[in-house]
């Protein structure tokens, strides 16, 4: 693995391994300081183009965490936001960093940018993907109930954004059962579907339908970073509200998950999010442990190619 940039990407091994070793590292840094720091000597550059808290946090202290220096670079920072095109960005800093975490709109940008950079890229969200989020939230599940082996999992709001994706991936990938409820304007198209080809991943228009029996309900907001203004759109959601009465078709023993934030009243009541809120903000926790296992993964890639120039 020398990126990581979606689950689709990932076999089932490599899934198994990075939730492993994210544990592992939880535990190590619960009870003291990391024996290994795998990105000592090196300079890890964030470029984010979408704003973010949890995201950008746990990032930079993951990576501190694991030895290394971090520079933030916003849109604002650097020549990109004056139009320079992804690649030149890429050949530059190539040359001069070990790693790059990048947070932006277009998915096409982060894999340009690895391809031209030849260093170790992150995905750290995308309109398309959001392997970070999944990774916590396996390690979640896995924490909270044991196995995501033999466990339904629900996903309900927006069928074709980044977290819905990632689930679909995640599921073909790991075998768990999948179902997403979205409005049918909001559910993934017949070639996606097909391109997936998982018959362990369901979609209907009908929430009650996917969480029927489910162990873990997902919910993400209904509208993603810069769809804002689409108000139209937002009116589609009306029966996709994970609440109380939602929750009694559930399994008696359901973990409910957010990526947040959280918009209570809209994709999520507030009773909702408080009576779960150990779980969610576990699953936000879990995305320093499970970055720095991505970070360690890729730190020998960084320091190989920096070699080859030198």
């Amino acid at each position: 693995m020398t990126h990581f940039l979606s689950i689709e990407e990932l076999s089932k091994e490599s899934l198994w391994k990075l939730i492993d070793n994210a544990a592992a590292l939880k535990n190590e840094r619960k009870h003291g300081e990391h024996q290994e720091k795998p990105l000592t000597g090196q300079t890890w550059a964030m470029i984010f183009t979408k704003a973010s808290t949890r995201t950008r946090v746990s990032f930079e202290v993951g990576i501190r965490e694991l030895g290394g220096s971090v520079m933030f670079l916003s849109s604002n920072d650097i020549q990109l936001g004056r139009g320079e095109p992804i690649k030149d960005t890429a050949r530059v800093l190539g040359r001069m960093v070990h790693g790059a975490v990048i947070r932006t709109f277009n998915q096409q940008d982060v894999i340009d940018f690895a391809d031209y950079s030849g260093i170790p890229t992150i995905n750290a969200l995308t309109d398309d993907a959001h392997p970070c989020q999944i990774l916590a939230d396996l390690l979640t599940i896995r924490e909270r109930l044991g196995t995501w082996d033999g466990k339904k999992i629900a996903f309900v709001g927006d069928g074709f954004n980044n977290m819905s994706r990632s689930w679909m991936w995640a599921a073909k990938r790991l075998g768990f059962e999948l179902s997403i409820a979205a409005p049918k304007s909001c559910l993934p198209p017949q070639a996606y579907i097909d391109a997936l080809s998982a018959d362990n991943v369901s979609i209907t228009t009908d929430a009650t339908e996917a969480v029927k029996n489910a162990d873990v309900i997902n919910t993400d907001v209904w509208l993603s970073m810069g769809q804002e203004d689409q108000s139209e759109k937002e009116a589609l959601f009306g029966d996709y509200q994970v609440n109380a009465e939602l929750l009694k078709h559930a399994q008696s023993a359901h973990i409910v998950l957010h990526c947040l934030p959280a918009y209570r009243g809209k994709e999520i009541t507030e009773n909702v999010l408080e009576g779960h809120a150990d779980v969610i903000f576990q699953q936000a926790e879990n995305r320093l442990h499970a970055q720095k296992a991505v970070l360690a993964k890729l730190a020998s890639y960084g320091q190989t190619f920096r070699e080859m120039l030198t």
